[in-house]
């Protein structure tokens, strides 16, 4: 027992100092993840998550007339559950009717006021109108009876007749003086008619108009659907309190569900890449094991700052090839943008490549041995990237660095091509 102790120890020594031996060569000495190099189609992919949307959709909206009524924003104090199916002519909405009920009131007394001052001037001109026309039939009396005096004095003296035709020729100016009078006064009543009945008239349409879009404050659904509500600027839903105005009157949708889009933002540093008419790959985070195919058709020019974001994005929009009833409005997606495609080409994981002094290279084995294998790369996706020269189809190469670099042979791209490299 002694004997294969002595013998057995000497041993485990040698191996150890062997294996410390090789390690220190750049020979294999324990095994590291390894990855295949591919040949194939390369990828160069854009990443981003979105939300499901109906390519058409019908807005569900409340009164067109606000602006015509003075009104620029309504709350919003009732509205139907989100999801539920509605048909042609269901309510959806209540707006809250305080500010609205308010101006009827106000407009009802002014509407008593002009109609009490519109029978008040009709009194007042009738009566100063009635009065002119007694008078000017006085006048008229008092003109016929100077024409009598005037023939009758025919045989009097010269003076009386000149008198007579004196006192004609007043009665005949003062008629005609009190005739248009009493036609400026007959145009001036009228206009005073006319301007208080416009204005009589004019608050009654504003009334009417009023009680004809007070209707529309229950807001009903303008064909069958489900209720998806509204969002907002800030990718907030529309809710109970909050406010619809007079340029985005839109309270909730109708969507149609046969043609589905995934609405994205792009980042300023990718935008540059995504153009409209790219393939896409979009899986719905409410169904993993589904995938669906899409294509771009919409690429914002204009950046903007959303809400929680340091960067601009850019809003793009994917539409779904496959239609399917469980793609709801609000779903949140994951978007794969392919944004250009390299046929037939070598790639390796972009963990295996290295660079030192501008060389880029692999760890790879060789003759069972560790080389830093020299390459030329390509294109590079976030995962992969395009080998040109200086590894084969199959080759596997180190995806973590098995130790120092100076330790293991570099590989020039002519040595490689040499025989029995």
């Amino acid at each position: 027992m002694q004997n294969k102790k002595l013998v057995i120890i000497p041993l485990i020594l040698i191996l150890i100092a062997t294996a410390w031996y090789f390690a220190g060569s750049g020979t294999i000495s324990q095994e590291h993840i390894k990855a295949e190099v591919e040949r194939g189609d390369f990828q160069v992919t854009v990443y981003t998550s979105g939300e499901l949307e109906a390519k058409n959709s019908e807005n569900i909206t409340g009164p067109s007339g606000l602006r015509s009524v003075g009104l620029w924003n309504v709350q919003i104090s009732e509205l139907i559950p989100e999801g539920t199916l509605v048909e042609e002519g269901d309510w959806v909405a209540t707006l809250d009717r305080t500010e609205i009920s308010n101006r009827l009131k106000d407009l009802e007394t002014e509407i008593e006021k002009l109609q009490t001052s519109h029978t008040q001037i009709r009194l007042d001109t009738t009566l100063e109108l009635r009065s002119a026309r007694n008078d000017l039939v006085n006048l008229e009396y008092a003109l016929e009876e100077a024409q009598l005096a005037l023939d009758q004095s025919e045989y009097e003296p010269p003076a009386a007749i000149r008198q007579a035709e004196i006192n004609l020729d007043k009665a005949q100016r003062s008629y005609q003086q009190a005739r248009h009078n009493y036609e400026l006064r007959l145009e001036q009543a009228e206009a005073k008619m006319q301007e208080v009945t416009a204005s009589l008239n004019q608050q009654e349409r504003r009334y009417q108009n009023m009680l004809d879009v007070l209707e529309e404050f229950n807001v009903t659904a303008p064909k069958a659907g489900m209720v998806i509500y509204r969002r907002n600027w800030d990718g907030s839903k529309v809710t109970v309190g909050s406010q619809i105005n007079t340029w985005n009157n839109t309270v909730a949708t109708l969507p149609d569900f046969s043609i589905m889009m995934s609405r994205t933002f792009i980042n300023e540093v990718d935008i540059s890449k995504v153009a409209v008419n790219q393939p896409a790959e979009i899986v719905v985070d409410a169904f993993p094991d589904k995938r669906f195919t899409g294509v771009v058709t919409e690429v914002a020019n204009i950046g903007e700052q959303r809400p929680n974001q340091d960067a601009r994005v850019f809003e793009a929009k994917i539409q779904i090839n496959e239609a399917d009833t469980i793609l709801r409005p609000a779903m949140t997606t994951k978007n794969t943008i392919i944004t250009h495609v390299e046929e037939d080409v070598l790639f390796a994981p972009i963990e295996a490549i290295h660079l030192q002094d501008s060389v880029n290279f692999v760890f790879k084995n060789s003759q069972n041995r560790i080389v830093r294998q020299e390459i030329v790369t390509g294109m590079r996706n976030e995962n992969q990237v395009i080998i040109h020269q200086g590894l084969e189809k199959h080759d596997r190469v180190y995806l973590s660095v098995p130790g120092p670099p100076e330790d293991f042979r570099m590989v020039r791209l002519q040595e490689a091509s040499l025989p029995g490299n």
